[in-house]
């Protein structure tokens, strides 16, 4: 579905460019137009196909996708797979954890300042419990598609785009822990801004923004303004996901989540609909996150919204 944004009358925005005038030029001449491309509209079924492939794997492989088990890897495999295949350069990261090996998956886009590095992240592993479609095959799933969308139109931003997949996120952000503490000082402080992505197809949503960062607030905020959607400010998951190792080592983080095991009232299911005393995710951590544990309207908007980011923090 097309989803109208504030400021932009076409899928392609224009703006101004300064143009310096030198002798002989004609006073008054218009200035010269400069297309700036806009973020795609993400089929959401192309996003519920990662899905479908990431619950297929889990089931192969007893149930879960969690660290250090056979699923993990496997998502793993499926994901950098896609991404290679699309002209990623890809890197796997090894590390331990509790006597298993874990995994990330960095992807970066050639091309693009890489002295300013945008990065989209979401961890990929399960619960032993479940095959963790929700948490967080939903976010990963999203992040894909944005960087596949990224290849599909060969989107050249000026800064560097940077895609990430983390391990043992259950286990207590390690994985993404390890990365930011692989990076050195100066190579962190390149990082513009991490997005983490984490439970954004939740069965009865809310829809909530990581008030970390003002401009990365901001951003997500703006998009959920024009398609009418209000947010509430994200407390749920404060320094329980892969952000918090990016905001501990002072990088600024932002986010959507679209709520855990907490409960909606009722003011918020007036606003968004769904089930007032009820949890956003009754499946959370448990068998059946399965793929009917999704809506698919929260999965779309998310992802939407996700994609919108990128494009408008990576300009």
């Amino acid at each position: 579905m097309k989803l109208s944004i504030p400021g932009r009358a076409s899928a392609t925005a224009v703006v101004t460019a300064a143009v310096l005038l030198t002798g002989g030029s004609i006073a008054g001449a218009a200035p010269a137009p400069v297309a700036v491309a806009a973020a795609p509209d993400l089929p959401v079924a192309n996003v519920k196909a990662h899905l479908t492939q990431l619950q297929s794997i889990a089931t192969a492989n007893g149930g879960n996708r969690a660290h250090g088990r056979a699923g993990y890897k496997a998502s793993l495999d499926y994901v950098k797979a896609k991404l290679d295949a699309a002209g990623f350069t890809t890197t796997v990261q090894q590390f331990t954890s509790g006597g298993r090996t874990g995994y990330n998956l960095i992807a970066d886009w050639p091309g693009g300042d890489t002295g300013r590095v945008v990065m989209a992240g979401s961890h990929l592993d399960s619960v032993t419990a479940g095959p963790g479609i929700n948490d967080n095959g939903s976010g990963s799933a999203a992040v894909l598609e944005t960087a596949l969308a990224v290849a599909r139109s060969n989107y050249q931003p000026t800064k560097h785009l940077r895609f990430a997949w983390w391990g043992a996120e259950e286990l207590g952000m390690v994985g993404s822990r390890y990365y930011v503490n692989s990076l050195t000082t100066a190579n962190r402080s390149k990082i513009s801004g991490y997005l983490n992505f984490d439970m954004i197809g939740s069965p009865n949503p809310g829809y909530f923004v990581y008030d970390d960062d003002p401009a990365i607030e901001k951003t997500f905020k703006t998009y959920f303004t024009g398609i009418g959607v209000s947010t509430e400010i994200e407390t749920e998951g404060d320094g329980r996901s892969d952000h918090a190792p990016f905001k501990s080592a002072g990088i600024p983080v932002g986010g959507l989540f679209s709520g855990a095991d907490y409960i909606k009232t009722s003011a918020q299911a007036a606003k968004w609909g769904g089930t007032a005393g009820k949890a956003f995710d009754a499946c959370y951590h448990s068998s059946c996150d399965t793929s009917s544990n999704i809506n698919d309207t929260a999965l779309n908007r998310n992802a939407d919204a996700l994609a919108y980011a990128v494009w408008e923090l990576s300009a």
